[in-house]
């Protein structure tokens, strides 16, 4: 179903290290994660480093995250467009990617994130991330965009976070920003990794 728009993103990945694509997926798969994402309670504050060396900073980052479930119906289709993807790129580009992480990102009034890099210090696992929005009808004074920077810390990209717009970039590549939010903005935030148990 979506062996074209995998393709897509390989090519840029080659060419530009980044791709930036409206009107991405399904519109009723879009539309159920709406759903989930703004019914959704499970939110926690969003920490800063591994999962194993977790802390919290609000200085650096204020959004609230839940992991997506394998299980759950919606976020199980969500994880297998995400999967197609895994398999086109290790078959196209040979990136040994064998695990695929992801949460929805929830940033309310005046939240925001720093400029970070998503591979951390001394670990290479994470190696192509995602970003994809679930903010209908978003506009430019409702703030909360992604900035896109490269690696000698010049400007790229502004992109506002409209739903159905996804963001793939070269996680080791690209430092980026969000900008604080001026309304609640929803997002699903995902990581490819290459983890050593598994080689």
């Amino acid at each position: 179903m979506y062996t074209h728009l995998y393709s897509k993103i390989t090519d840029a990945l080659v060419e530009n290290g980044y791709i930036i694509i409206e009107n991405a997926l399904d519109s009723i798969l879009v539309q159920k994660l709406q759903e989930f994402s703004t019914k959704n309670q499970g939110y926690k504050n969003a920490g800063i480093s591994s999962k194993s060396n977790l802390h919290l900073d609000k200085q650096r980052r204020r959004d609230k995250t839940q992991w997506l479930d394998e299980d759950e119906k919606v976020q199980g289709q969500y994880l297998s467009f995400a999967q197609g993807l895994q398999d086109y790129l290790n078959h196209s580009l040979y990136l040994g990617l064998n695990d695929y992480e992801a949460h929805f990102a929830l940033y309310e009034e005046g939240d925001f994130y720093e400029k970070h890099l998503d591979s951390f210090k001394n670990s290479k696992n994470r190696i192509v991330t995602t970003v994809f929005y679930l903010n209908d009808g978003w506009k430019e004074e409702d703030g909360g965009e992604l900035v896109i920077y490269n690696e000698d810390d010049i400007f790229l990209k502004k992109i506002m976070p409209k739903s159905n717009t996804l963001v793939v970039f070269l996680s080791e590549k690209f430092p980026h920003e969000v900008l604080p939010a001026k309304q609640k903005r929803y997002s699903i935030a995902g990581w490819f990794r290459v983890d050593k148990k598994f080689i």
